[in-house]
C-alpha cells in the first residue's frame, strides 16, 4: 500500500505562513515529479506547484514570489512554504506524486487527502 500523507495546514491571518508537507510512504521504488494542487469551493482543482526529480520547477501565476515548493527525496516528502497568504489562497490543498512502485513497473500517480488552508482575519 502506498499513500501520500498531507499535514501543516490551517488557519492564518492574510498575509501569514504555512509550510505544507507531504510524505510519501509504502512499497516505493522511486518518485519522479511531486506537486501542490488547490480546490477551492465551486472552482476546479488547479495546480499550484510542481517539482520533477531532478529539482525543475513551476509555479501557477498567482503564487509566484509568494511560494516556494522543494523537496527531500530522501525522505521521499514534498514541502509547500507559502508565505504573503491571501483569502483566495483559501482553498483544500492536495499532494500529489509520480510513482514507481518497482523498477519494471510504470508510473502512475497518487494523491493526498488533502488539508485545508483557510486564510481569513
Amino acid at each position: 500500500q502506498v499513500q501520500l500523507v498531507e499535514s501543516g495546514g490551517g488557519l492564518v491571518q492574510p498575509g501569514g505562513s504555512l509550510r505544507l508537507s507531504c510524505v510519501a510512504s509504502g512499497s516505493i521504488f522511486s518518485i519522479n515529479d511531486m506537486g501542490w494542487y488547490r480546490q477551492a469551493p465551486r472552482k476546479e482543482r488547479e495546480l499550484v506547484a510542481a517539482i520533477t526529480s531532478g529539482g525543475s520547477i513551476n509555479y501557477v501565476d498567482s503564487v509566484k514570489g509568494r511560494f516556494t515548493i522543494s523537496r527531500d527525496n530522501a525522505k521521499n516528502t514534498v514541502y509547500l512554504q507559502m508565505n504573503s497568504l491571501k483569502p483566495e489562497d483559501t482553498a483544500v490543498y492536495y499532494c500529489k506524486a509520480k510513482i514507481r512502485r518497482w523498477s519494471a513497473s510504470p508510473y502512475y500517480d497518487i494523491w493526498g487527502q488533502g488539508t485545508q488552508v483557510t486564510v481569513s482575519s
